[in-house]
């Protein structure tokens, strides 16, 4: 079966981007099947999208091989992506629900790689979550997510710039984020405001000693205000002043200023 052209499905089903709900829709099928090709052979793979709208990286993500789970809050899309269903028999599950309210690796069950044009309003949320917690390699294999370039830039940041903050920290302590692809605002209908980028993460092994909560608590602190000294924005949160003089850093340094192998270390003791 033969899909038409995302602009005549668009207008078949009188679907306008949703404001509310952060949509963007990208209706070129030679960038939708590029974004498809960062993670690699996804031939039988299976695949979590959150927010596929009417479908159009569903279909290169399907064009490629994959076996896609789609979640989608918006019912006025599900119709659209019931035709995709039909062209793609038994390739393709759709979820009308809410990705926050889910557990994802339940969900799959099998490992998973993760492949969204995220929706702008839930895009880091969910990226935190997918960061966090203690068990580790994740049910995720990779991810491959669509952001604003600013947002894009916060994760792969090094140390003493302008992005570099928890987001940084979170996403590279255990895994390996890289800038994929910028994307023109002009590729999306309609053009958001800014200009948007590809982050694609595959995760490492996570340092020995280290207990994730502890570490999400210290960023917390410390960037929470990044402006003071650790002196100050840590003495709060028991423990971490100790480590600190543990670990030889300087208490007068900004959080901006530590590595991710410094918060790493000051955590491990903590953790201790």
């Amino acid at each position: 079966m033969n899909l038409p052209p995302l602009r005549e499905v668009i207008a078949t089903h009188g679907l306008s981007a949703s404001k509310a709900l952060g949509q963007n829709f990208l209706f070129d099928e030679q960038l939708l099947d590029r974004i498809a090709a960062i993670p690699e052979d996804l031939s039988d793979q299976a695949v979590l999208e959150i927010g596929p709208g009417p479908g159009g990286l569903t279909r290169a993500l399907l064009r490629a091989g994959a076996r896609v789970t789609a979640i989608e809050r918006d019912s006025r899309c599900i119709p659209a992506l019931a035709e995709v269903q039909q062209a793609f028999p038994g390739k393709l599950r759709v979820l009308e629900d809410d990705a926050l309210k889910l557990d994802h690796a339940e969900l799959m069950g099998e490992p998973f790689a993760v492949a969204a044009n995220l929706p702008y309003n839930i895009g880091t949320l969910l990226f935190t979550r997918w960061m966090s917690g203690q068990t580790w390699p994740p049910a995720w294999t990779s991810l491959t997510l669509m952001f604003q370039q600013e947002v894009a830039q916060r994760i792969v940041a090094k140390p003493g710039t302008g992005a570099y903050g928890r987001l940084a920290v979170l996403a590279q302590w255990r895994a390996v984020p890289k800038l994929a692809m910028k994307v023109h605002r002009s590729a999306f209908t309609p053009p958001p405001k800014v200009m948007s980028a590809i982050i694609h993460v595959e995760p490492t092994a996570a340092p020995e000693g280290v207990t994730a909560k502890v570490l999400e608590r210290l960023t917390e602190a410390a960037f929470g205000q990044r402006r003071k000294m650790l002196r100050q924005s840590l003495k709060g949160l028991p423990g971490a002043l100790d480590a600190l003089a543990t670990c030889n850093i300087d208490p007068t340094r900004r959080a901006e200023t530590l590595s991710v192998e410094e918060f790493v270390a000051v955590a491990r003791v903590m953790s201790a």
